[in-house]
């Protein structure tokens, strides 16, 4: 049975809520020095796989505004938590993290700002590569047979750097693209607009 979209208490919202309130723990397992260890894995790879968990759950039973907005939360707080933690314990480099960051909170507010004018642009195949890459990254990181293959896990770093970059622009062309139509259509259904229509039509 489809749920309420503005329901709260669901199973997808559940696991969600769950993943944000468990990814604290699983940074304080990241070693305080460059390496892996598997309880930091071991949890991380549960975490990350719960990602699949609710959206399965949403797209069965019914996504909710609330899911919605905590689903990308979970999965910020998730991979920029862990990077942090990662560039505090000088595994990652600041570089890559910050531009990470930054077109998080950057994409974040242009989210606002045009969902102030109604409109509401999906996340895009590559933005959703780009978050499975940057899981990758951290998880090789922190995997004790892989923790010493920087090029690995660096390389990946830098791969969902450009994703993140190209995602990012993408998102705002299909943005501003949107807002034109919705500004477009308003124009068209304006009562001047209509009146001149009706006046036009009387004439012919």
């Amino acid at each position: 049975m489809p749920v309420d979209p503005s329901a709260v208490k669901t199973w997808a919202n559940l696991v969600t809520v769950a993943r944000i309130l468990v990814a604290p723990f699983m940074f304080l397992l990241i070693p305080e020095v460059p390496g892996g260890t598997w309880p930091a894995f071991l949890l991380w790879f549960l975490l990350c796989s719960t990602d699949g968990v609710d959206g399965y759950l949403a797209r069965r039973h019914g996504a909710t505004t609330l899911g919605a907005f905590l689903d990308p939360l979970a999965d910020k707080v998730l991979v920029l938590g862990a990077m942090f933690f990662l560039v505090s314990n000088d595994t990652f480099s600041i570089v890559p993290v910050a531009i990470i960051a930054g077109r998080e909170l950057a994409i974040s507010l242009y989210r606002t700002f045009v969902g102030a004018k109604g409109v509401s642009v999906p996340a895009s195949k590559i933005a959703k590569w780009k978050t499975f890459i940057q899981q990758l990254a951290v998880g090789f990181a922190i995997l004790p047979i892989t923790d010493t293959s920087k090029w690995l896990w660096n390389g990946l770093l830098w791969i969902s750097v450009a994703l993140a970059l190209i995602s990012f622009g993408q998102y705002v062309y299909r943005a501003r693209r949107a807002v034109r139509s919705e500004e477009h259509t308003s124009e068209l259904q304006s009562p001047y607009v209509i009146s001149y229509a009706v006046f036009c039509l009387k004439k012919k």
